[in-house]
């Protein structure tokens, strides 16, 4: 008997920008447009430490490993986070 472990787990190839800006909005209870993705911390007058900890929790089974934290604490925007925690 085989098992398809890779079914069981999501490649993080296969996280895109679009799922992470739902993520954000779904899960964090955020809502994001898809251009302030970029946008510096200070430009998101909802964000917060505890966003950051909720988004760290529903991000890492999301793309199935886990996130750098002592990275994403020296992010600057969520762009930088999606992009050490799934291309990174």
């Amino acid at each position: 008997m085989t098992t398809d472990s890779a079914a069981a787990v999501p490649a993080t190839g296969g996280f895109t920008l679009d799922d992470y800006v739902r993520l954000v909005t779904e899960e964090i209870g955020m809502p994001l447009a898809p251009g302030q993705v970029a946008a510096d911390f200070d430009e998101l007058p909802e964000w917060d430490s505890l966003h950051l900890l909720r988004l760290v929790t529903a991000l890492e089974p999301a793309i199935g490993r886990r996130v750098p934290v002592g990275e994403v604490l020296q992010a600057r925007s969520l762009k930088e986070i999606y992009d050490l925690a799934v291309t990174g």
